[in-house]
């Protein structure tokens, strides 16, 4: 298990319009790093995860630091070699150019002590939790009281670990009460005919009840799906989102 910051200098930045091309500058930067190209991508890839830190605009968004982390061991050592050198992408078709050459890379200490059993986290990339429609299709959740939170993300992460996994989830009630509308929607690419694709995540404070064992395996896989692909990282509450 490991999870790094990788952090450009202050005043540093990165603007992008939709979110694979972060992912895919990570994923160049996972296989220069020694890891297998089916290890980070596809739908046998290892459980890995992502979160762009900085500000979104209408137009434009900008990233500063890239929070990274996977709770499987052969990714964790390959994680540890990555180079910001290699963490660069330009895609034409969308002129976005994505450079963390310059980055500096921290990792982060593990937050779970023995015997612990609840963490109070935050969504640093939105929670993306999903169910199957009428006509074989996909409809995101919008709101994270109107559905099962817990089975949601223990059928995830028992899926990733191999084994089960046995959380509580709860969001924070006056935060939800506050924020009613806590859905954002995020484009994550521009498809050959000019049409954007979007996933609708959800972000709130949440607290995490269950074994020590359990709470470290979802701070390293993050929650929900599309966690590869930049949703579903999480922080600690006392933390902020930090830079």
């Amino acid at each position: 298990m490991l999870r790094i910051r990788i952090s450009l200098p202050k005043g540093g930045e990165a603007h992008y319009h939709y979110l694979d091309i972060l992912h895919d500058a990570l994923v160049n930067a996972w296989i220069a790093a020694g890891s297998g190209k089916e290890q980070v991508i596809g739908i046998n890839a290892l459980p890995w995860n992502f979160a762009a830190l900085g500000t979104s605009h209408k137009q434009s968004k900008m990233a500063h630091t890239l929070v990274v982390s996977t709770p499987d061991a052969t990714l964790a050592k390959t994680l540890s070699h990555l180079n910001p050198d290699e963490l660069i992408y330009v895609r034409t078709s969308t002129s976005e150019i994505v450079n963390f050459a310059e980055a500096k890379i921290t990792i982060e200490d593990d937050p779970i002590i023995p015997n612990q059993n609840a963490l109070g986290i935050l969504m640093l990339s939105p929670l993306a939790i999903s169910d199957k429609t009428s006509r074989n299709g996909k409809r995101w959740h919008k709101h994270l009281e109107q559905f099962d939170l817990s089975a949601a993300i223990n059928h995830r992460l028992s899926r990733q670990a191999g084994r089960t996994v046995k959380l509580t989830v709860q969001a924070d009630s006056l935060y939800l009460r506050c924020h009613p509308d806590h859905s954002v929607l995020v484009p994550t690419k521009l498809i050959s005919n000019s049409k954007q694709v979007f996933v609708i995540g959800m972000t709130a404070p949440l607290v995490l009840m269950g074994s020590e064992e359990d709470l470290r395996f979802a701070w390293y896989a993050g929650l929900g799906e599309k966690t590869r692909n930049g949703f579903g990282c999480i922080g600690l509450v006392e933390q902020g989102i930090g830079r």
